[in-house]
């Protein structure tokens, strides 16, 4: 297992090369850069002229070929850590990814951990008890929060809250937190606003964790080694905890490589309707308005994120189920 894992981190180093020149291109694939949109949206005011753009796109270095552009941005990356300037920000990369990033990890891992907490014992316990008055509810339960769009559930719940209660429920702070420096009493705020993004975001996943890993259980419990383990005089909890809930974790553990990125990338229609401050619609702005730098490092991360996420999958897998091998030859 040891050789295993050298052996893919080092593949990490082609596959994190090639990833980052097809990041950098895909956000020059339409036609002109961000100053051909800033030209567009200004220039009928006459704020812009011809001359000040070729300027700018000269200043910037838009005019040069993609290969020098990448390799100015890849240096800086390597070299000092430095992912690009965005231009609709107007402040560094690194540190707009930052600030984003930490409430969008915030909200997701809450979410995810949330989903996983409730969905799988109410899996596990539909299986072990099929067809029964609390499997039916759990399956129409599961139906109707798989059916419910994310954006649709957010506009209801944001109006009832505001309808019953009088209490507006987007964003994550309140008012007077909302630029506030980070400290408890702002740490506070944002853990009692974040119960609406974790009710939104987690009902379809917790919808198809459930069906899942009820079909999962329920299928491994036919098996001829359940029935051997009963014949030993295991209580029924061990037996069931020990050898078909841990081969029915399989197929969510071998998930992860898409999960991780998923995290970061955050519910893009989701987060924009009930305002959060999150990655996702940083990412379309960045590229409605062709941000280079900002979209194409934000790619870059989540293709890294989704490389260590499939590594943790591979390893989780082979630890909680031994019969997963690889061969270290």
């Amino acid at each position: 297992m040891t050789a295993y894992i050298i052996r893919r981190i080092l593949w990490f180093i082609p596959t994190l090369l090639a990833v980052s020149i097809v990041s950098f291109a895909i956000i020059q694939l339409p036609p002109g850069d961000y100053l051909t949109v800033l030209e567009a949206q200004m220039g009928a005011e006459g704020d812009y002229s011809p001359e000040v753009v070729e300027r700018l796109r000269e200043r910037f270095g838009f005019d040069q070929p993609f290969i020098v552009q990448y390799g100015k941005w890849m240096w800086a990356m390597l070299a000092h850590g430095d992912l690009g300037y965005s231009f609709e920000w107007r402040m560094p990369v690194s540190s707009l990814i930052g600030q984003y990033m930490v409430l969008t990890v915030a909200v997701t891992v809450t979410t995810l951990v949330a989903t996983w907490i409730i969905a799988i014992p109410i899996g596990i316990y539909s299986a072990v008890r099929p067809y029964s008055a609390f499997d039916y509810i759990a399956t129409i339960l599961g139906f109707i929060g798989k059916a419910t769009p994310n954006f649709l559930l957010a506009l209801i719940l944001m109006w009832l809250a505001f309808s019953y209660w009088g209490v507006d429920v987007s964003g994550l702070f309140s008012p007077e937190y909302a630029n506030a420096p980070w400290s408890w009493a702002k740490v506070g705020d944002l853990i009692t606003h974040m119960w609406l993004p974790i009710i939104v975001l987690g009902t379809s996943g917790a919808a198809s964790l459930i069906r899942q890993m009820r079909a999962n259980v329920l299928d491994e419990l036919q098996k001829p080694y359940v029935e051997a383990a009963r014949a030993q005089g295991l209580p029924e909890w061990r037996v069931v905890l020990r050898y078909p809930v841990r081969v029915a974790l399989n197929p969510f553990l071998s998930t992860i490589g898409t999960t991780l990125p998923e995290l970061f990338s955050g519910a893009v229609t989701t987060a924009i309707v009930l305002n959060l401050p999150m990655a996702g619609p940083m990412l379309l702005r960045a590229l409605i308005s062709q941000d280079m730098y900002l979209a194409g490092s934000y790619i870059f991360l989540l293709s890294v994120f989704t490389l260590i996420g499939t590594l943790i999958s591979d390893i989780l897998l082979t630890l909680v189920d031994p019969r997963i091998q690889f061969d270290e030859a």
